[in-house]
């Protein structure tokens, strides 16, 4: 298995992802571990199914 590109580090108050190849943050501070969200961004990266992810766990916040 190759070295995964994103993965969630727990951080005060929830997880975010660390992008491992910029070496910096992506997305926004989330409550729980955005999963499903971690295996599209690591395996095909379609850009609506994430878009739809990152409403879904958007929406979890409120």
């Amino acid at each position: 298995m190759s070295r995964r590109r994103y993965v969630a580090r727990g951080v005060p108050g929830g997880y975010r992802i660390w992008d491992n190849r910029a070496g910096r943050w992506w997305g926004e501070l989330y409550q729980l571990c955005p999963d499903d969200l971690l295996t599209e961004l690591n395996s095909d990266a379609d850009y609506e199914t994430i878009t739809a992810l990152l409403k879904r766990y958007r929406a979890s916040k409120r």
